[in-house]
C-alpha cells in the first residue's frame, strides 16, 4: 500500500535538495498509480541568456532519446499492425541503400543490429547533409543478434523507414496516429514560436542557450525530426503515454498484444525499443530495486520514463541537466530517485 505522505515528503526533499545543491537546474516529477497522480511537482529554473525562468508543470523539455520509444517505436508497431512492414523483414527491403542484408527491423529495435553507437561528432554549426549516407557506409561491429550495442543509427534508420512507408514525415505521422488520439497536445518536434516561452533551455553553445531547438546534433542536422531524438514534451503528456502502455486495450491504436510483445521477450536488457529488467547482469537505468518486467528509457538531456506494470506505477522525471554542461550526475540521481519511489510503494 502506498504511503503517500511519506513518498511526497521523501521525494520532494530529495529533488529539492539536488536543485539547491546545483546538481540540477530544475525538474518536473510525475508519479502515478492506478488511482491517479500521487505526486507531481515542478522545481527550479534555468537561464534563457538574459534572465532566470521558473520551471512549471507545463514546461516542455527536450526529451532526447525518449523519442525512440515515444515516437519511433509506436510508429513502427503501428505500421506492423497494418501489415505495411514486418519486424522480421530485412532493413534493405525498405531502404535499398542499406548494404547489410542480414539486419532486420527487429534487430534495429533491440539495438542488436551490429551498427555502431553513432557517427563522428560534428557541431551544430558544421554542415552535415549526408547523415543517411554515412550510416549506409558503416560496417557492422558484430553479427546481428549476437550482442547488444545501443545505437542512435539504428533508430535513425527506423524513423526513415516510417517516412518511406507512410509517405509522410515522422512528426506528422506520429502526431496524427499516436499523439492526437492520446491527447498528447504538447508533444512535438520543432516547437514553434508560440511554445518557445514554455520550453526549458538546454545547453549553452557559444554562450547562447539552446531553447526550442533540439539539443542532439544528429537530429539537428536532420532538421529536428529523427527516429533517435527531437521530441519535446511535458511530464503530463508522457504520463498519458505511460498509462496507455499500462492499459493498451482502452484505445484501438495498436493491438494490445503487439504492445505487450515489445516488453515480453527481452534480450540482453532490451525489448523492442524499451529497456526491460530481466537479468541481473544488465543493470537498468532506474537502479537495482525495480522488479523484473519493469521497462523504461532515458534521454541524454536528463529525462526518463519508467513503468512498473505489476503495480501500475509510472514515473516521469524530466530535467534539463545539460543546462550546466554535459558532465552531469543524472545517472546516479535517477537511480536514487527510483529506489526511493519504490521503497514507499508496497507489494504489488
Amino acid at each position: 500500500m502506498l504511503q503517500r505522505e511519506e513518498m511526497n515528503s521523501r521525494v520532494d526533499i530529495l529533488v529539492q535538495g539536488w536543485v539547491e545543491q546545483g546538481l540540477l537546474p530544475g525538474a518536473v516529477l510525475d508519479i502515478t498509480l492506478p488511482g491517479g497522480v500521487c505526486f507531481q511537482k515542478a522545481y527550479g529554473s534555468y537561464s534563457d541568456g538574459t534572465k532566470r525562468c521558473s520551471i512549471h508543470l507545463d514546461t516542455l523539455f527536450d526529451i532526447a532519446s525518449l523519442t525512440k520509444v515515444t515516437a519511433t517505436l509506436p510508429a513502427i508497431l503501428l505500421l506492423a499492425a497494418q501489415g505495411s512492414i514486418s519486424l522480421d523483414d530485412p532493413v534493405q527491403k525498405y531502404l535499398l541503400a542499406f548494404r547489410h542484408t542480414q539486419v532486420n527491423v527487429r534487430h534495429l529495435l533491440q539495438h542488436a543490429s551490429g551498427l555502431p553507437a553513432g557517427i563522428p561528432y560534428r557541431s551544430r554549426h558544421e554542415k552535415r547533409p549526408t547523415i543517411l549516407a554515412e550510416i549506409f557506409e558503416k560496417e557492422l561491429i558484430f553479427q546481428p543478434g549476437e550482442e547488444m550495442r545501443y545505437s542512435d543509427l539504428g533508430m535513425i534508420l527506423l524513423g526513415t523507414i516510417v517516412e518511406r512507408i507512410a509517405g509522410e514525415s515522422l512528426d506528422l505521422f506520429v502526431k496524427r496516429h499516436i499523439f492526437n488520439p492520446l491527447g498528447m497536445r504538447d508533444t512535438v518536434f520543432n516547437p514553434g514560436p508560440e511554445l518557445t516561452a514554455r520550453v526549458a533551455a538546454t545547453e549553452a553553445v557559444n554562450d547562447t542557450f539552446i531553447r526550442g531547438e533540439v539539443h542532439d546534433e544528429n537530429s539537428f542536422h536532420l532538421g529536428g525530426v529523427s527516429g533517435s531524438a527531437g521530441l519535446f514534451a511535458t511530464a503530463d503528456d508522457l504520463t498519458r503515454y505511460a498509462r496507455w502502455w499500462l492499459s493498451p486495450e482502452k484505445l484501438t491504436i495498436i493491438p494490445p498484444w503487439l504492445m505487450r510483445e515489445a516488453t515480453a521477450h527481452p534480450v540482453r536488457g532490451r525489448g523492442l525499443g524499451w529497456e526491460v529488467i530481466h537479468d541481473p547482469k544488465f543493470v537498468p537505468s532506474c537502479g537495482l530495486s525495480w522488479p523484473a518486467g519493469s521497462y523504461g528509457h532515458t534521454g541524454f538531456t536528463g529525462t526518463s520514463l519508467w513503468i512498473e506494470p505489476q503495480r501500475g506505477l509510472s514515473v516521469v522525471f524530466l530535467t534539463n541537466a545539460v543546462h550546466y554542461g554535459r558532465n552531469t550526475k543524472i545517472r546516479e540521481l535517477r537511480s536514487i530517485l527510483h529506489d526511493t519511489v519504490l521503497s514507499t510503494v508496497g507489494p504489488a
